[in-house]
Parts: structure tokens; sequence; C-alpha cells
């Protein structure tokens, strides 16, 4: 139950980074701005690889150490997953706060 609750966890995050990317990505084409483009870009590669990589991951991680007993906390995991919603963040708060 756990591990199943971690990996939900881990695909809302994913999913939210995809969102903004794509908020991202729709901005810069209102505005005409090439380099938020890129900027959306990155983001959806954040969203991707936190769907694709840490989430399978962390619930394969999961599942093993819930079945041999320890501890199922992993903080690199967690710190790469928040590095890239924070990255995905200020690029967002960089967006909305530049003058057209």
């Amino acid at each position: 139950m756990t591990a199943e609750r971690t990996d939900l966890s881990w695909q809302r995050t994913g999913l939210g980074i995809l969102a903004v990317a794509g908020l991202l990505a729709h901005r810069s084409l209102v505005s005409g701005r090439a380099p938020l483009l890129v900027a959306a870009g990155v983001a959806a590669l954040a969203g991707v690889a936190v769907l694709g990589v840490l989430a399978p991951v962390r619930f394969r991680q999961g599942r093993r150490r819930l079945a041999a007993g320890t501890g199922v906390a992993t903080p690199r995991l967690v710190g790469a997953a928040t590095g890239a919603v924070v990255l995905v963040s200020l690029v967002a708060a960089a967006a909305i706060l530049t003058p057209r």
C-alpha cells in the first residue's frame, strides 16, 4: 500500500511539471519569446525524467525495501525530484514576471 501511494505521488509530481511546461510553451507561443520555448522544453524533459525514470526506480526500490523490512527513504531521489520542481518553478516565475 505504501509503495503504491509513493508511486502515485511521483506520478503527480511528474504530471505537474509537465503541466507547467505546457503552460510555459503556450506563453512562449502567445508572446513570441523563443527562449521561453526552450525553457518549456527543458521543463518537459524534467517532467518526463520524473515520470519515466525516477518514479519507476523509486517504486521498485520501495517494494524491495518493504519486502526486506528496511527503511524506504531515499534522500537522493527526493533531492532530484525537489530540484526538478524548483527549477521548473523558477522558470515559470521568470516567465510570469518578465515583461512581454
